[in-house]
C-alpha cells in the first residue's frame, strides 16, 4: 500500500485518525520535547547549548527528554572520544521531518501572540 493511499485510509476513518494523532502525541508530548526539537532544527548541539537555548529547563529534565526522543528515533546522540568526552545531539531524518509540523505551529503562535498581546 502506498503512503498516499494509507494516509487517505487514515483520514477516512475517525478511529484511525485519532490513533495517528495519539501516536504523534506519544512521541512529541510534554512541555519540553518540541522546544528541544525546535532548537535542534538549527543543527547539532551539545547538552549545554541545548540547556542555554531552552529557558527554564533543568538538566535532569533535558536529559530525560533527550533519552525519550532518542528511543523514539527523533534524536541521535554521538559521543566523541575527546578529553573531556564531547556528546552531540542532532535530529534524525524522522526528527527533521517534523519541520512540516513545527512551521505551521510557529506561524500560528506568532499570529496568536499578536492577537492576544497586540504586539
Amino acid at each position: 500500500m502506498s503512503i498516499v493511499s494509507e494516509l487517505e485510509e487514515v483520514k477516512s476513518c475517525s478511529s484511525h485518525f485519532v490513533l495517528a494523532i495519539n501516536d504523534t502525541l506519544n512521541v512529541i508530548s510534554g512541555k519540553w520535547k518540541l522546544p528541544i526539537i525546535g532548537s535542534l532544527m538549527y543543527g547539532k548541539k551539545r547538552f549545554k547549548e541545548l540547556e542555554r537555548d531552552i529557558a527554564k529547563i533543568t538538566p535532569r529534565m533535558l536529559s530525560k527528554e533527550l533519552k525519550e526522543l532518542e528511543v523514539n528515533g527523533i534524536v541521535s546522540r554521538t559521543v566523541h572520544p575527546t578529553t573531556p568526552v564531547t556528546v552531540e545531539y542532532e535530529l534524525t531524518a524522522s526528527g527533521r521531518s517534523l519541520k512540516q509540523v513545527l512551521e505551521p505551529m510557529v506561524e500560528w503562535g506568532v499570529q496568536h501572540r499578536k492577537r492576544i498581546f497586540g504586539k
